[in-house]
């Protein structure tokens, strides 16, 4: 029609990747749908509350919170995405260097210090700030 015929394969492989997506959907779609039709609404006085850890809330939401604490905080996810990039790139590096030659396998090491390097200067300028002091 289009002037574009697919082969059988082809066709298999796209039917494969069509019902992949509908399944995947119906699975992400399907408990919400079903949650919005069986779920009960009835709003309430004390539905609508706040509620925080079991107690009752006091005082107005709107509190300021020290900026330490979302320092302590993203020093927190930079150290912690080090070693989940590192655990993988030990893994490359040891692979690179058993298997393969050994340019790669030393490529692979410097760029593992220097991201290690990086992160210490972070911890360093950390450091130096005495943003890692909780007072």
């Amino acid at each position: 029609m289009w002037g574009c015929a697919l082969h059988p394969e082809q066709f298999y492989t796209l039917s494969f990747l069509g019902v992949f997506v509908v399944v995947g959907l119906l699975f992400a779609l399907g408990p919400l749908i079903l949650a919005y039709m069986l779920a009960p609404y009835r709003p309430g006085r004390t539905k609508n509350e706040t509620y925080e850890c079991g107690l009752e809330a006091r005082g107005d939401s709107w509190i300021q919170f020290r900026v330490q604490y979302y320092v302590i905080a993203l020093a927190f996810l930079i150290f912690d995405l080090e070693a989940v990039f590192l655990f993988p790139a030990a893994m490359v590096l040891r692979e690179r260097f058993v298997e393969q030659s050994l340019s790669l396998g030393l490529l692979a090491a410097v760029e593992i210090v220097l991201f290690v390097a990086i992160l210490a200067i972070g911890l360093v300028y950390a450091w130096a700030k005495k943003l890692l002091e909780w007072n």
